[in-house]
């Protein structure tokens, strides 16, 4: 599991790069490597992305304080005193 979350966060990273490269200087690094963002290549890079950045939100499970583990449910009821 430990290889997947760091395959889904370079991925990330590499959509990240891309996304700041299309806002800082109009230039999509995929569709030019592509071909254009229309073509084959370029949609199925979107897509893993995309799905990276679901598994992403899967990742982002709350961590309870103290104990760096973490929890199933943000409202898992009252703490003890």
């Amino acid at each position: 599991m430990k290889a997947l979350n760091i395959i889904a966060q370079i991925i990330l990273i590499v959509g990240g790069v891309n996304w700041g490269l299309v806002g800082l200087f109009q230039f999509d690094l995929v569709a030019g490597i592509f071909g254009g963002p229309d073509s084959v290549g370029a949609r199925i890079v979107y897509i893993i992305v995309g799905l990276a950045a679901i598994y992403g939100l899967y990742l982002l499970k709350p961590v309870s304080q103290g104990t760096g583990e973490r929890t199933e449910s943000i409202h898992a009821g009252p703490r003890p005193r």
